[in-house]
């Protein structure tokens, strides 16, 4: 069984669909972590019993810092961290503590509409003014840069009939619900690695 933890700064739909499409004989959520007391995700969270940690990078009553949240997941032995809908931007030193072990969705197809502000409604926008056809949602591995880390798998979608960017992202988040759990259950199976700098999913 592969033990995971979940980033999410809001509603954590993407919890939801991974909960629901992973059997939880491959995975245990051992551990949701965010940066917002008021994340609808927590909430849930609860109501499943999965532990639940606020993290900043100072020190503040009722959140951890990550040098310590470093240490609890490696203590729950850990070993695949998702960001799903988590909006700040991961320290250097916790990607270093879990190289090639963090991996992130990303609702367009990278390497377009990544980077600094670049999430959420803000790239749907960008995707509708810039007269897309086409949009999706991309799977990477995480590194220090924004966006940056390869990708794992992305699923294109026809976003030509979305009459504005909410419903870009309507059309958007159900391929992030497909392909995020089809990825987590294929590294809970042991089908993903990482070789040459290039990563491969076996059937």
């Amino acid at each position: 069984m592969l033990n995971i933890a979940l980033f999410v700064s809001g509603r954590g739909s993407n919890l939801h669909a991974i909960i629901e499409k992973v059997s939880s004989k491959k995975i245990c959520i051992c551990a949701l972590i965010s940066d917002r007391k008021d994340c609808l995700a927590v909430k849930f969270a609860v109501s499943k019993n999965i532990p639940v940690y606020f993290v900043s990078n100072n020190e503040i009553e009722g959140f951890i810092t990550y040098n310590i949240l470093i240490e609890e997941l490696k203590r729950k032995s850990v070993g695949l961290i998702v960001l799903a809908g988590f909006l700040k931007k991961i320290p250097d030193h916790f990607v270093d503590a879990f190289e090639n072990m963090i991996i992130n969705i990303h609702p367009a197809l990278l390497p377009k509409y990544g980077g600094s502000g670049m999430y959420g409604m803000n790239v749907h926008k960008s995707v509708f003014e810039a007269n897309e056809r086409i949009s999706g949602a991309t799977v990477h591995f995480v590194d220090k840069i924004y966006d940056h880390g390869n990708i794992i798998f992305q699923e294109s979608v026809d976003i030509l009939n979305a009459n504005n960017p909410e419903e870009v992202a309507e059309i958007v988040l159900r391929i992030e619900h497909k392909i995020l759990p089809m990825i987590v259950e294929k590294f809970a199976d042991g089908k993903i690695s990482f070789i040459n700098n290039r990563v491969f999913i076996k059937e």
